[in-house]
């Protein structure tokens, strides 16, 4: 049986942030975590992990070592034109949320997915 955990980030505003992910990812506030200094986003079906978002002092300083793969298509590469399409939709709604985009990177002659900065400029991609 998998062990519940939750991903644990550093945030400038933990409230503004966490509203990015929870419209990213769909999920939802996780109630309790409603003050300036902290935050806490949940999968509303309780299967994805929290990620909970703590203010810090210093900026961000360099590339992330980890981060989030949004996978538009779900599990499986599936047709990858397909999947091509579904970023393509993602990507204008999380620059109208604050995003940024890098890059598009490609498979060959399709596309394979979008590097992206969060609005604190933590990297993550669109898959």
């Amino acid at each position: 049986m998998a062990t519940f955990w939750t991903l644990g980030c550093d945030a400038d505003d933990p409230q503004r942030i966490a509203a990015f992910w929870a419209l990213a990812l769909g999920y939802v506030k996780e109630p309790g975590f409603d003050e300036p200094d902290s935050a806490s986003i949940v999968d509303p079906d309780g299967r994805g992990p929290a990620i909970a978002f703590l203010r810090v002092p210093e900026a961000k300083s360099a590339k992330n070592r980890m981060h989030i793969d949004i996978r538009v298509a779900g599990p499986g590469a599936g047709d990858m034109a397909e999947r091509a399409l579904l970023i393509r939709r993602k990507v204008p709604d999380l620059v109208a949320a604050g995003a940024t985009v890098v890059r598009e990177e490609w498979y060959g002659d399709v596309l394979g997915h979008v590097v992206m900065l969060d609005p604190e400029g933590n990297e993550f991609c669109v898959a």
